[in-house]
């Protein structure tokens, strides 16, 4: 009997197309054989940690392959498989410009269109006998990018270091770029829904909708599924809970590099903004007309993957006719292939869902890394291109904004500007917080501030990405495994994976004897991780968090 997948907007009849590289189970395994709604798999066990504390399925596959006709549709149901699949291989990462290999370590260099393939690490359990009594918690993590590059296959995210606190990881593809996030008006008309241009989002949810059907299989709570994720996976982990068509899949959500105020200009420089669908879809007709083809039907069959590459990295307009257009080093546009509120994926924006309550009411934990957005270890201003830039950015604002944040020396100036967007950075998540408050959702909203100079690279302090090493509890087998971790980064490690460990498990990241975190619904304070530990401010002083409201409240919403 074939399995289906129930994700909504999929038709039951939908025809069954064949998946790419099933593989043969190889003999003499040891291992498990799970049965899934597709299949039977064998994993192998994980290389790291000792070779016998996790076992990873690789390379299984969620959906059919969205080449050809099924460019630019939803996610089709994979076919069944007859034998055993061999889950020893990541599947090829999805088309991207560039190899997610490029930037880091990862299990696979090649690139395809054909690549909705996820990987399941558990622990390795002594009984498996029964392992739907398991009942372990599931974090389902969804890497970030920009939505135009990265992979389900990149070694900082290896599930490994979290099995070996008995929590079930899951990493997924799903398309990236024009390839899953084009908008058009004949895309819209042929869905049956009027709605285009968020292919990515519904792969994350049809690969979410196979682990809520299959985790147990793999000895893993379907009810206790958190969504992660950094930057762009960070957006797209909000967005699981922002999406009527996850209901009831998702337990709770981390957000790394997070969520930030609607009227926060670094959400409009990140990939947490969102497009309209109207600005969707006129995007695509001109895209079309870039690319000399009518409709489609001649998108789909005409155009080859390369030529579509061609148009992978494109920024929007955000900030063009804006006091930040000429201001890119500390607000850059956003991507131009991410999500859109097209009234189905994602009916409301930010604002709307907030204020009408409008989404998953699930445990948040989110936050901020120190030398990120706009902030960096060496910004390299003079005094007078500190007054230049802050004078254009604040307006009406740079008055007080220099009686706040004074830049009358070289290195006042540097480290004013630093101030700045940490004092952004803290600021706009407990806003969020306020508001996910204020619009009646009862969970709590746990905010951080992450502070921690990674051993591998300490010139670019706690850069965009540096907390992941820790909080995967998997510094001892990095991608700079070259590179000689100071005895407190281990520490650090073992606070933050325990940390994210209890919030999967219960949608709380106290206990293990951790410094008390407290939700930022509660307190002006956010917790401060890393270099320290326990709740700490959001800016230096009340005037300054004043200011930073105040200015926040003339701003559009990003």
């Amino acid at each position: 009997m074939r399995a289906v997948s129930t994700l909504a907007g999929l038709a039951a009849a939908a025809p069954l197309v064949a998946s790419a590289s099933i593989r043969t189970r190889s003999a003499g395994s040891d291992l498990p054989i799970i049965n899934t709604t597709l299949g039977h798999v064998q994993g192998t066990y994980s290389p790291f940690r000792g070779g016998d504390t996790a076992v990873v399925y690789k390379g299984i596959p969620f959906a059919a392959a969205p080449t050809g006709e099924n460019r630019w549709k939803a996610p089709q149901p994979a076919q069944a498989w007859n034998g055993v699949l061999n889950a020893t291989e990541f599947g090829p990462q999805c088309a991207q410009s560039y190899s997610s290999a490029g930037i880091f370590s990862s299990g696979k260099e090649s690139t395809s269109e054909d690549c909705l393939y996820l990987n399941i690490w558990t622990p390795n359990y002594n009984d498996t006998s029964d392992l739907a009594s398991k009942n372990l918690p599931v974090y389902f993590w969804i890497y970030g990018g920009r939505f135009e590059g990265g992979s389900g296959d990149v070694l900082t995210y290896d599930g490994t270091g979290l099995a070996a606190k008995d929590i079930i990881v899951v990493t997924i593809n799903y398309r990236l770029g024009p390839f899953g996030f084009l908008a058009h008006p004949e895309l819209s008309a042929e869905s049956g829904h009027n709605s285009s241009g968020n292919y990515g989002i519904l792969d994350q949810q049809a690969a979410l909708r196979w682990v809520h059907e299959n985790i147990a299989n793999f000895g893993g709570n379907a009810s206790q599924i958190t969504v992660g994720g950094q930057s762009a996976g960070s957006a797209s982990a909000l967005d699981s809970m922002w999406s009527p068509l996850n209901e009831g899949l998702v337990a709770g959500v981390i957000a790394e590099s997070g969520a930030r105020g609607p009227h926060d200009p670094m959400t409009g420089s990140a990939a947490t903004s969102h497009r309209t669908k109207a600005a969707a879809e006129a995007q695509g007709v001109e895209f079309l007309q870039e690319l000399n083809v009518s409709t489609v039907a001649e998108l789909r069959t005409q155009v080859s993957m390369e030529t579509l590459l061609e148009y992978d990295s494109l920024s929007d307009t955000t900030f063009d006719h804006t006091q930040f257009a000429n201001l890119s080093a500390f607000f850059m546009d956003p991507p131009m292939w991410r999500p859109n509120i097209d009234g189905y994926v994602l009916p409301h924006d930010y604002t709307q869902s907030l204020a009408l309550n409008a989404h998953a009411d699930v445990p948040i934990l989110t936050g901020n890394n120190k030398d990120e957005s706009g902030a960096a270890t060496s910004p390299g201003l003079t005094v007078a291109t500190y007054q230049e830039l802050y004078r254009e950015a604040f307006l009406n604002f740079s008055q007080d904004f220099f009686t706040l944040y004074p830049g009358d020396t070289t290195a006042q100036a540097n480290n004013n500007s630093n101030e700045l967007y940490h004092d952004m950075s803290r600021i706009g998540t407990w806003q969020w917080a306020l508001d996910w408050a204020a619009g009646g959702a009862q969970s709590p909203v746990y905010t951080y501030y992450f502070t921690r100079y990674p051993a591998e690279n300490r010139d670019d302090g706690a850069y965009h990405g540096s907390e992941l090493w820790y909080t995967f509890n998997n510094i001892p087998y990095s991608d700079y495994s070259n590179v000689t971790w100071y005895p407190y980064d281990y520490t650090v490690e073992e606070y933050m994976s325990n940390y994210w460990a209890n919030f999967i498990r219960t949608g709380n990241p106290n206990g293990d004897g951790l410094p008390e975190w407290s939700p930022s619904t509660e307190t002006k304070q956010t917790m401060w991780l890393g270099d320290s530990w326990g709740a700490g401010p959001i800016s230096a002083s009340e005037e300054r968090i004043e200011f930073i409201e105040s200015w926040f409240a003339t701003m559009p919403e990003w």
